[in-house]
């Protein structure tokens, strides 16, 4: 067709300067993760990056195979809670997706990890060890975030 330009062939958008987007899976540290300028190619803002995304799949397995609701609820709540629930399960999930996309392969790596243990801790083969379980990785997490 006249006056439509092809599609660049290359894997750039120009936004004023030009900026690598990578369409396929890369590796090193030299990627956003999530927000722009985010790890910031440093080694260590790396490796925080992964061990966040590394959380947060553990996270979004923990709230898909945790039942947080008891027997006996009133309904109106306990739908309430089950709300907030599927919210935080959909947006964490949407993180994890979006994390998984800056392509690299460190990230999709650990999201895939975190996701096997997370499904290894929190399943629901007996509910008092998956609850007991929850409580641990839980007071884990906590006592790692306040030594940081």
């Amino acid at each position: 067709m006249e006056g439509m330009t092809p599609p660049s062939t290359n894997h750039t958008m120009t936004t004023g300067h030009k900026k690598m987007t990578h369409m396929t899976f890369f590796w090193g540290k030299d990627a956003e993760i999530l927000f722009e300028g985010w790890p910031g190619g440093k080694v260590n803002m790396y490796v925080l990056a992964l061990f966040v995304v590394f959380v947060l799949t553990v996270l979004v397995e923990m709230v898909s195979r945790t039942r947080f609701i008891k027997p006996g609820t009133n309904h109106v709540v306990a739908g309430l809670i089950q709300t907030l629930l599927h919210l935080l399960r959909v947006g964490l999930s949407y993180l994890d997706m979006l994390a998984v996309m800056s392509f690299n392969g460190g990230v999709f790596i650990v999201a895939v990890f975190g996701h096997a243990l997370g499904f290894f801790l929190f399943r629901r083969a007996n509910k008092n060890r998956t609850r007991l379980r929850t409580m641990i990785f839980l007071q884990c997490l906590v006592e790692l975030l306040l030594i940081n």
